[in-house]
């Protein structure tokens, strides 16, 4: 974590260099005050990373000397076969397309993405699956 650290602090260092010279040259507030943005929130996320890699062990990562398989191991449990997350992206599609088309889409796309969104949190609760 302490390379990603660096990583956005270098990068949020650019950001304002950048931020600077475009408000300058160009005049346009626009711009200039969604690059200062981009600038603050670079400092966040480097600033988060960096103080959560002090108080954590050093990762493989950070490990100049460090093999891949050094990082390797179980990622999480993920659903081998659910089909809640077809029904939340086209219920999420439908909003989005309600957006262009018209708002009445919404009532056909809502009732995709509650039942999406219930079935995903509520998957492993009934069925088949349920000891999981």
């Amino acid at each position: 974590m302490k390379i990603q650290g660096r990583m956005f602090i270098w990068l949020s260092v650019f950001i304002l260099a950048v931020a600077v010279v475009y408000g300058v040259w160009s005049k346009e507030p626009v711009g200039t005050t969604a690059l200062f943005l981009a600038f603050g929130l670079s400092v966040m996320i480097g600033f988060y990373l960096a103080f959560t890699a002090r108080r954590m062990d050093a990762l493989a990562q950070d490990n100049k000397e460090a093999d891949v398989a050094d990082e390797a191991g179980e990622v999480g449990f993920f659903a081998p076969h659910s089909w809640q997350p077809f029904s939340l992206g086209l219920g999420g599609a439908l909003a989005f397309l309600a957006i262009a088309i018209g708002w009445w889409l919404l009532y056909f796309s809502l009732p995709l993405i509650l039942v999406g969104l219930w079935g995903w949190v509520f998957e492993f609760y009934r069925g088949e699956n349920q000891n999981q």
